[in-house]
């Protein structure tokens, strides 16, 4: 039971960070080591020394939130997720028997708050929006402050992913999605090209 409580709420917790790593991230050679430096500073240092560099601001920005998100859920679910392997059983004394999936769950709302935070802030600081600091470090401050109502996770946990959710969105909108972008996305479909190389462009010119 205590295997399966451990691999059940570490795949709540940091699931949808490792899809997310799977899905945007490691196909890019650049971007991983971004995620791994942990650091925007690198990211940085890589674009200053290849202009060519494929990696642009928005998804540094990404892959730095990203990346502190999944450092700061790791450090605050190990030990829970160490409790949860046993022995013993979570509520004997009276304590909530939820304990273990609430905290998954707030880890995973956790780690997508950094993510959409890194997003929105990086951009504020590109454009000197001071409104958009403030509204990040607030957010930070007032889910924190949450956290202190637990036990009563209902008070907490709402509110919360409501946050999350409005945040995402926020942060969607800032990193230029819209709701086209989506459908087109969902549909898999590819546009034409413009233009197209012929084979004939590809041979080496005869000598004069």
């Amino acid at each position: 039971m205590g295997a399966a409580v451990l691999l059940g709420c570490a795949a709540i917790a940091l699931g949808p960070a490792a899809a997310l790593v799977l899905l945007t991230v490691a196909a890019e050679p650049l971007l991983v080591i971004v995620l791994l430096a942990g650091k925007a500073d690198e990211g940085l240092a890589i674009l200053s020394e290849d202009g060519r560099s494929p990696i642009s601001l928005r998804q540094m920005a990404y892959v730095s939130g990203l990346s502190f998100g999944i450092i700061s859920g790791v450090f605050s679910i190990t030990n829970i997720l160490a409790d949860s392997a046993g022995p013993g059983t979570v509520g004997i004394h009276g304590d909530s028997p939820y304990f273990f999936i609430t905290s998954a769950f707030l880890t995973m709302a956790l780690v997508l708050l950094h993510t959409f935070w890194g997003i929105i802030f990086f951009d504020a600081c590109e454009r000197r929006r001071a409104g958009g600091l403030g509204l990040v470090v607030g957010s930070h401050l007032l889910t924190s402050g949450l956290t202190f109502l637990n036990p009563w996770y209902e008070a907490s946990l709402g509110p919360i992913f409501i946050l999350t959710l409005c945040t995402g969105l926020w942060a969607f909108s800032t990193a230029g999605g819209s709701f086209y972008n989506v459908l087109k996305c969902l549909s898999c479909k590819q546009e034409p090209e413009g233009q197209a190389m012929l084979y004939s462009a590809l041979q080496v010119p005869p000598e004069g």
